[in-house]
């Protein structure tokens, strides 16, 4: 299994909180670079679709975050949109993957991955 370091492991439980919370398949949390945290779980009415993902970076860009260090998706996939807007903003961001217990079983760090992971699952429901 993968060793987080403390920062990351915050992630994860902010995450897992927000996966708790909304009852959702996935929770999400990010770590802005003034070290600022937030966390969201998907959001799925009619009129607005979001994964836990990029709920969690709205979140962010609406509170000013300016980029981002790394974020945690708890029950989600490689092919979250969500991906591509944490690269959008911040293309060295780490991005980690675990299960909904917090093992860790993928970590996204750079771009070029991210784009492969997006690109590996057009199913997904895109946000906006």
């Amino acid at each position: 299994m993968t060793e987080l370091d403390a920062e990351d492991n915050k992630l994860v439980v902010l995450a897992r909180g927000a996966l708790g919370r909304t009852g959702g398949a996935s929770g999400a949390a990010i770590r802005d670079t003034d070290g600022r945290t937030y966390a969201a779980g998907e959001v799925t009415l009619t009129a607005l679709r979001l994964t836990a993902l990029q709920a969690a970076v709205a979140a962010a860009l609406s509170s000013g975050a300016e980029g981002f260090e790394a974020a945690v998706v708890v029950g989600g996939r490689l092919s979250d949109f969500g991906v591509t807007a944490v690269r959008e903003v911040s293309a060295e961001a780490r991005i980690i993957f675990t299960d909904r217990d917090g093992a860790v079983f993928e970590i996204v760090d750079d771009s070029a991955d991210a784009a492969d992971a997006v690109s590996a699952d057009s199913g997904e429901v895109r946000g906006g």
